[in-house]
């Protein structure tokens, strides 16, 4: 499901600030208007697994016109200087990213004894389940 939040991008200097008003003024930036897009959309898809994995509601989407710019930007810094300015809709599938890049599994090699592979393999275990049961008991993570 695609998950759609208004961004401000300001221009300052030589790179793009990106605010979120809706969400506690969650911020990130780039070198480029390309690469503030990018981090926005990462910044986006992180808030908002988080708040699903912990249970924590988020605030429905303000309409982009809605936005005020300059306003944002007087509540984080009222002595700030006037800079470039735009409002942008930023939208990611959220449960799709985080697949792609928050869960995504990675291929270990270990070893064990023979005996203790042969004893598994007749018991039908799987191994990766078991490691990841193993290490999330040892690091106390859920």
């Amino acid at each position: 499901m695609l998950s759609m939040y208004p961004a401000c991008f300001f221009h300052e200097n030589d790179s793009y600030s990106v605010i979120f008003p809706d969400l506690n003024y969650l911020a990130t930036q780039g070198d480029t208007f390309e690469e503030a897009m990018e981090m926005a959309i990462d910044c986006l898809a992180g808030y908002l697994h988080t708040c699903k994995m912990d249970g924590d509601s988020v605030p429905k989407p303000t309409q982009l016109s809605a936005i005020d710019p300059e306003a944002v930007a007087k509540e984080i810094d009222p002595e700030a200087p006037v800079c470039e300015a735009l409002v942008n809709m930023v939208a990611v599938d959220v449960d799709l990213y985080a697949k792609e890049h928050f869960e995504k599994s990675v291929k270990k090699t270990l070893s064990i004894p023979a005996w203790l592979n042969a004893a598994a393999l007749e018991q039908n275990i799987n191994f990766s389940q078991v490691l990841q049961e193993a290490l999330k008991a040892r690091l106390n993570i859920g």
